[in-house]
């Protein structure tokens, strides 16, 4: 279980620094992570970092507890995060940003869809979210989306770029996980049945 889980965690990192790349807007964390590094003064992987560890932090009054999964997609997501926007460079061509949008989304949704199979923890954010969800009795969606809208906001206002990639992963991120969960578990079936 450890493979699928640094396979897919490394995939969501992928992802995400292609989005940063695309210099189109990035996920609602990463937007919020973009502000934090602005005026911290530390790059976009610390950043990353420092909001997961944060994240953590409010898990202990709400008596989560954190998987072997959680302390890695802290430190992969953020570590390949940062090699990725280190790594390529912004593509001055709009059909190549068009690219790596579509790209984000979809190694997001694979790495994704990797990574909660394993069953080694949830992220950071989404053990917060669904624990907010069973303290509160609030629906996950509203959690989900009230937490993605503040901090999407909060990193906007502290500088963070928002743009069309940032509505294009919105509309488009469920489905691509959705797609990837069913072609992880018809894998998984096939193997187990061999």
């Amino acid at each position: 279980m450890v493979a699928p889980l640094a396979i897919g965690l490394t995939l969501f990192g992928i992802g995400e620094g292609l989005l940063v790349q695309s210099h189109w807007g990035a996920t609602p964390w990463t937007v919020f992570a973009e502000g934090v590094a602005r005026h911290a003064h530390i790059s976009l992987g610390w950043s990353t970092a420092a909001i997961s560890c944060v994240v953590l932090l409010a898990w202990f009054p709400l008596r989560e507890r954190p998987g072997f999964g959680t302390i890695m997609n802290l430190i992969i997501i953020a570590y390949v995060l940062q090699l990725t926007t280190t790594v390529v460079s912004v593509p001055s061509n709009p059909s190549l940003r068009a690219l790596f949008m579509v790209g984000a989304v979809v190694a997001i949704g694979i790495g994704s869809s990797l990574y909660l199979t394993t069953g080694l923890g949830p992220g950071p954010r989404d053990g917060l979210m669904t624990s907010v969800h069973r303290h509160l009795g609030v629906s996950v969606v509203y959690v989900r989306l009230t937490l993605e809208v503040a901090v999407l906001v909060s990193g906007w206002l502290l500088g963070g770029t928002v743009g069309v990639a940032t509505a294009f992963f919105a509309a488009t991120i469920g489905f691509s996980i959705g797609a990837s969960l069913q072609v992880v578990e018809r894998i998984v079936r096939r193997v187990q049945g061999w």
